[in-house]
């Protein structure tokens, strides 16, 4: 039960400074909702301004994926359907990197190299410090190929853990691993299975203290949360919320976390907030539906927002978590 009735604000959005062209005729162009802050607690205007502006940063994609903020003040984003990566800068510029079929999420390592999954590959990539080539990692689990990674996050051990649903399993592709599991990658190249308790596992994150580690179940549509352990083993998985709010709006997805451990996962229509406690504290509703999320800018605390063919740039007065700072 919710001790408050939703209150709603509505916002005006700002037009971006370039817009991109997108492919099909406007009249053709999918409607888009209107950026909305709805907030199902008091609490959630400690995170979020009442007049926060959502900014579209760049437009016309495919469907944006695997955002990552830069401190030089550019965006990594991967386009599932254009199979590229790209970097893309405040004014809308962006710049094409690497091109390979249907990259997915995204994360930089401790020396600020792009870590990305490769669905199509079936494997987790690090791009070259250029960012025009790349090298895999990691695409076997006890000699068989992962299904189609999707989601990579740095963990407090150094290690990268992602998650292998079968969600971009490509058409014709035979399913090896018997499985959808989730996985720790340390730097020798050592592939461990964490939990195949997920239906589909999508996004992750880590508590800013490191006890805890979420991961989303796009199927089930809820979030779990397991205890982490300093020899990077996880236990007592246990369900932390419910993104099902009975309609087809939108799964969960990305996760990221804020420094006071607030949650902000990709669910129906939007981001939902949650607090430590497991409390929906209100949902950030965007234009497009939203796959992935990244902290940036100053104090960390603007979240880039990859939904559907744009990416979007919205300022909290909270301060992200972030790993490899």
């Amino acid at each position: 039960m919710k001790k408050f009735a939703n209150t709603v604000l509505i916002l005006c959005m700002v037009l971006p400074l370039v817009v991109w062209p997108l492919s099909a005729p406007a009249q053709n162009a999918p409607s888009r909702r209107p950026f909305r802050l709805v907030a199902n607690t008091p609490s959630f205007w400690d995170l979020m301004s009442h007049d926060a502006r959502l900014e579209t940063m760049a437009t016309g994609f495919g469907f944006t994926e695997g955002p990552v903020w830069d401190k030089s003040d550019f965006v990594w984003v991967s386009d599932e359907e254009l199979n590229k990566i790209f970097r893309v800068f405040p004014d809308g510029h962006r710049e094409e990197m690497v091109a390979l079929v249907d990259p997915d999420g995204s994360t930089y390592d401790h020396d600020h190299r792009l870590i990305s999954t490769a669905s199509a590959l079936r494997a987790v990539i690090r791009l070259s410090q250029d960012g025009k080539s790349y090298t895999v990692l990691a695409d076997r689990f006890e000699g068989k190929k992962f299904n189609s990674p999707n989601d990579v996050v740095l963990g407090p051990d150094g290690a990268l853990y992602f998650t292998d649903p079968t969600l971009d399993l490509q058409k014709g592709e035979k399913q090896e691993t018997p499985f959808q599991g989730v996985y720790r990658l340390d730097a020798t190249g050592k592939v461990t299975l964490l939990t195949k308790d997920l239906t589909q596992p999508n996004g992750l994150a880590f508590s800013p203290d490191g006890k805890h580690l979420y991961i989303d179940d796009s199927e089930k549509k809820n979030i779990r949360v397991y205890d982490f352990h300093p020899d990077g083993t996880i236990s007592n998985g246990r369900i932390f919320g419910s993104e099902d709010d009975g309609t087809k709006d939108g799964v969960p997805d990305g996760i990221r976390v804020d420094q006071k451990g607030n949650l902000f996962v990709v669910g129906p229509r939007g981001i939902w907030v949650w607090s430590p406690t497991g409390e929906h504290l209100g949902t950030i509703e965007v234009p497009e539906q939203p796959a992935n999320l990244s902290w940036g800018g100053a104090n960390n605390s603007v979240l880039y927002i990859t939904a559907t063919t744009s990416v979007y740039k919205l300022p909290t007065t909270t301060r992200g978590f972030v790993p490899y700072d």
